[in-house]
Parts: C-alpha cells; sequence; structure tokens
C-alpha cells in the first residue's frame, strides 16, 4: 500500500502539499497508479493517481471512515536528551508500535531546552505513513513536569525512575487499562525533589528492569510493552 496524508472531508480528498511534491518529483509515480490517503484522523481514501503538471490527486474510488484505533492508548511524556537524535529515535519506533500521544516534559536535569516540535511532528507522521497508521498520535509543544502534572489522571499514570531505595512496582503487574500514561525522565533521572513531587501528585512508580536503561531505550521499552498488550 502506498499510503500519503491530505484531508478527507465531505467525500472530496486534497492530497498534502509536501506529499504531492514527494509523489511528483522524488517517486516519480504514474498517472492511474493505485494510491491511498489518509488525514490521520481513523479516515482512509483509495483510487487512483491523477497527475496535472506538478500537482498530485486522487480520483476516489472508496472511502472508509471510522477506522479503528490502538487500544490501549499510550501517552509517554519523556525528557528530552542533549542529543536530539536519540528523542527522534524513540519517536519514530514508538508511532510504529501504536503510541496516542507524546509530550515533552522540561526537568530540573534537562539540558536541552530548545526543542523542533514541529520536525518531531513531521517524523510522526513518516513514521505513521510507513506503519500504515490511519490514526496519527498527538504531539504535544514541550512543557514543564509541573504543568503537566496539573492535568493528569493519577490513577493511570506512572513514573519509571532508578532510585532502587524507594518502592516500585513492576511493569508487568499493571492491570489492563483502557488509557496509561507514563513519565520518563532525562539523562541522570529525575531529581529527587521531583520524584518526590511525583508521589505527593499520586504518579505511581515504576521499575523496567535491573539495567539502567537510556531515556530513549526506556521510552521506547515502554510503547514495545504497549505494544505487546495491545487488543
Amino acid at each position: 500500500m502506498k499510503l500519503f496524508y491530505g484531508e478527507i472531508a465531505d467525500q472530496k480528498v486534497t492530497i498534502n502539499d509536501e506529499e504531492q511534491q514527494h509523489i511528483v518529483k522524488v517517486l516519480r509515480m504514474k498517472d492511474g497508479e493505485d494510491i491511498h490517503v489518509t488525514d490521520g484522523k481513523g479516515n482512509l481514501a483509495s483510487g487512483k493517481l491523477v497527475i496535472e503538471g506538478k500537482k498530485a490527486g486522487i480520483e476516489v474510488s472508496e472511502i472508509k471512515e471510522n477506522l479503528p484505533a490502538f487500544n490501549p492508548k499510550l501517552h509517554i511524556a519523556i525528557a528530552p536528551t542533549k542529543n536530539i537524535d536519540r528523542i527522534e529515535f524513540f519517536v519514530e519506533k514508538a508511532v510504529e508500535m501504536g503510541i496516542s500521544e507524546i509530550s515533552i516534559i522540561v526537568t530540573e536535569k534537562t539540558e536541552r531546552k530548545n526543542i523542533n516540535i514541529d520536525k518531531i511532528r513531521k517524523q510522526a507522521i513518516a513514521a505513521s505513513k510507513q506503519s500504515l497508521r490511519f490514526h496519527f498520535p498527538v504531539i504535544n509543544d514541550a512543557v514543564k513536569l509541573t504543568d503537566f502534572l496539573k492535568n493528569i489522571d493519577p490513577a493511570h499514570t506512572f513514573v519509571a525512575h532508578c532510585n532502587e531505595n524507594l518502592e516500585r512496582i513492576d511493569l508487568k503487574s499493571i492491570p489492563q487499562q483502557d488509557h496509561l500514561t507514563f513519565l520518563i525522565g532525562p539523562e541522570g533521572d529525575f531529581s529527587d525533589k521531583e520524584i518526590a513531587f511525583l508521589a505527593e501528585n499520586k504518579v505511581k512508580a515504576v521499575s523496567l528492569g535491573n539495567q539502567r536503561l537510556r531515556t530513549e531505550t526506556a521510552g521506547v521499552f515502554v510503547a514495545a510493552w504497549n505494544y505487546y498488550n495491545m487488543i
């Protein structure tokens, strides 16, 4: 399946401008080829490619609406790494495994303060198309940890930290839920003050195993665990 991103509304399908350029100039697709377009909101249009000069359109043969999304829904709030490539790796792999939402959180030990969220959103769309996702994940703007905690549901929220002196439940012991939120700390982990603050907000601490995982590895591990549990 050749899947592209666009708008689907009132039985009208418009391929995204950047996608049109990619179709015409990079892929050099031919008029009449099979093509599929999703709006990332659970809708999928199928038909034949129509090339008109530098423009690419679709002659629609079928539109499927409200395709099922992944369940359970997973939201990972992760601190950016100093090397942004590592977070981009996490985004790509987590999206392929069905993550529903990603938030970038700024913590006391966060070294990288400037994040190109638009670039991350584009990478999420690319990974969604590659893995044939029809529901694109939400990529939120960067936010301070304290502000992020104002809008959580503690009953469905967990934090993965490395402080072995504090009580942590095993990841495998978490019961099946329809939505989950995990917080992943920066290089050097959350500060003791932040861990205490998370506990005060009734965020349960979880262990990801005996090994100490890098930030992006921990994020991918949680995404893979959720992917395994999908129904």
